[in-house]
């Protein structure tokens, strides 16, 4: 196999977060894989006891290695408009080069709101949740299912709907979502077209 998976943990003062949602997804793409020797990934990781890591965990069918980096989190209110229904990212690949050239492409923006067939989808680092009626909304067919979407559905948080790029201006508020920034609204997000 040649390409390399990928999978964002969370550690604060040495504890992991959201292990077994990890662990489903990267059993999940071993299996679409063809693989049947799934390894416990708790086993891989020994995380800095003191700050707030990202341990980067990447794997193939045969191997996994595993880097630890100090997290900074990345200030973003505003989300620039691209319109790509070809792209595909379903797993958690570490060849993002579809991601990053309409990343390239954001101009004044912090990050993108990818649109796929007029449909609301995902950021270049997170999935995307949408405030309206006291409900909170994530599209149905995202770039890639998140860890911590996944976690959200499950516990009730969230729920899935198609979302059309005209929808964008009935929400009250945004979330971004992802293993490291766990379910973060936005002081304020602007859409640029």
């Amino acid at each position: 196999m040649s390409n390399s998976y990928l999978e964002t943990i969370k550690a604060v003062d040495g504890e992991l977060f959201n292990m077994s949602y990890h662990q489903t997804r990267y059993e999940s793409v071993l299996k679409e894989l063809g693989v049947s020797e799934i390894k416990d990934l708790e086993e891989f990781l020994n995380p800095p006891q003191f700050g707030i890591y990202r341990c980067r965990l990447v794997y193939t069918s045969e191997s996994i290695t595993v880097s630890y980096h100090e997290y900074k989190k990345r200030d973003i209110s505003s989300l620039k408009l691209i319109f790509n229904n070809d792209i595909e990212y379903s797993m958690k690949s570490t060849c993002r080069d579809e991601v990053d050239s309409l990343f390239a492409q954001r101009g004044e923006g912090d990050d993108i709101l990818i649109i796929k067939d007029l449909l609301v989808s995902d950021t270049s680092i997170a999935n995307i949740a949408f405030y309206k009626e006291g409900s909170w909304i994530t599209p149905r067919t995202p770039l890639l299912k998140g860890t911590t979407r996944a976690r959200l559905l499950d516990e009730g948080k969230i729920t899935e709907a198609d979302i059309k790029v005209q929808d964008l201006r009935t929400f009250s508020q945004v979330a971004l979502l992802n293993a490291m920034i766990d379910f973060d609204i936005l002081d304020r997000c602007e859409f640029l077209i």
